[in-house]
């Protein structure tokens, strides 16, 4: 009679443990997206250029900090989206030697991070409102989190091979 008390009580124990879980995951929200991450404003903290030959070949140096030359500790770039995160223009300020477009349009590769190694996301640059002419491709290799950084590269080829890239390395500005 006692192991019969016990297992009823066993029963109606699990089975209110049961009844009670009613999870609220809350509204449903859209993903963040990079494109989020990467909207605003980025000031340049480190500028390096990489001579890809020189790497390939493991002749040093094949790296070269520019940051302190040719003004580009005023380097800054503004993303901007759309109130949907829709990615619109960008524009370079400061008295720079311009690497890529200083201004025009742009859009990602992919809107998410990637889980597949499919390689990182890219930013591709227009210089049309509808996205027809790309000027550059800047390789998304750090994407911002909760830091506030975000490092793309900037790759030159000839030939279908690269000779040199430039690592930008930036901060958001408030």
């Amino acid at each position: 009679m006692r192991c019969k008390s016990i297992y009823w009580l066993a029963v109606i124990m699990c089975l209110f443990a049961i009844g009670c879980d009613n999870t609220d995951d809350g509204s449903y929200v859209d993903p963040i997206t990079i494109y989020e991450k990467v909207n605003g404003n980025w000031g340049l903290t480190n500028l390096k250029m990489v001579d890809e030959f020189a790497k390939a070949n493991k002749i040093e140096p094949n790296e070269q900090n520019l940051s302190t030359y040719f003004n580009y500790e005023d380097f800054k770039i503004k993303f901007n989206v759309d109130e949907k995160n829709v990615p619109t223009s960008y524009e370079v300020t400061g008295d720079v030697p311009a690497l890529f477009a200083p201004k025009g349009f742009w859009q990602l590769s992919t809107a998410f991070q990637q889980t597949t190694g499919n390689g990182p996301a890219k930013i591709y640059l227009y210089s049309d409102a509808q996205k027809t002419q790309k000027t550059d491709e800047l390789i998304l290799t750090s994407v911002p989190g909760k830091s506030g950084e975000m490092e793309f590269q900037l790759v030159h080829s000839s030939g279908g091979s690269p000779f040199v890239s430039y690592v930008f390395k930036l901060n958001v500005i408030n």
